[in-house]
């Protein structure tokens, strides 16, 4: 008898003992661009909107710097300017950045491997709208309005709104809006950096699908670009 009760403890401990560590916590992304990031002027990506209101986004490249490159890339060329946010549900999200202004459309450039990451989708926050083929983003982005969680890790954020969120609120909703808000012109604020190292290409660029269109309803799902964004449920 006593030698079973002066076993338990051993056995208790062994028990710890085979117990596996703990894994590391991984760490969270914060909404806030990295010190040298947030100095170089072409991570700044500025809208000017035919609301008359001018939107500034903090580009991320070092959370996606293929998306990002994308996005810089197209801009330099003049490709988003006129383009029309084709399709704003409020309280969700403003996508844009398609030359059919249909959802459908894309730039000639080929079609990017999904970079999904961290960065939660909040209000404010800029992701890459895709068809349901996750490697199938292209030109087509999306603004989120409010949060979204339920597009975290299945849309690409590359950024977020650090002025002029009003502007991007004020964009005429609809699916597609009778009279929609354009992008005047998109600039970048200092010369097109040199492309990632990794390469960008997946796939020559074939034309996207709607974003899973938000799903329409009140309630935002999962947005599919190329069909460029989000869908709400």
């Amino acid at each position: 008898m006593t030698k079973m009760l002066f076993a338990l403890p051993f056995l208790a401990l062994g028990l710890i003992a085979a117990k596996p560590a703990p894994e590391p916590v991984k760490p969270v992304i914060s909404v806030n661009a990295p010190a040298d990031v947030a100095a170089d002027p072409a991570n700044r990506w500025t809208l000017d909107l035919s609301n008359g209101g001018r939107v500034v986004i903090q580009l991320r490249p070092d959370i996606a710097p293929n998306h990002v490159y994308r996005i810089q890339q197209l801009t330099a060329q003049g490709f988003y300017d006129g383009l029309a946010f084709h399709r704003v549900i409020p309280g969700f999200m403003a996508q844009g950045g398609d030359p059919q202004g249909t959802g459908e459309g894309g730039s000639p450039l080929p079609d990017l491997k999904a970079e999904f990451n961290d960065l939660p989708h909040l209000r404010g926050v800029a992701s890459m709208a895709r068809a349901e083929e996750e490697d199938s983003a292209n030109s087509q982005f999306f603004i989120v309005l409010a949060p979204t969680f339920k597009l975290d890790h299945k849309y690409t954020g590359f950024g977020r709104v650090i002025e002029g969120m009003s502007a991007v609120d004020g964009t005429a909703p609809g699916e597609p809006p009778a009279n929609p808000t354009r992008i005047v012109r998109a600039t970048i604020g200092g010369p097109l950096p040199a492309p990632p190292a990794a390469p960008a290409v997946v796939a020559e660029a074939a034309a996207p699908a709607p974003v899973e269109a938000a799903a329409a309803e009140p309630a935002p799902a999962d947005p599919a670009p190329a069909e460029a964004i989000p869908p709400s449920e």
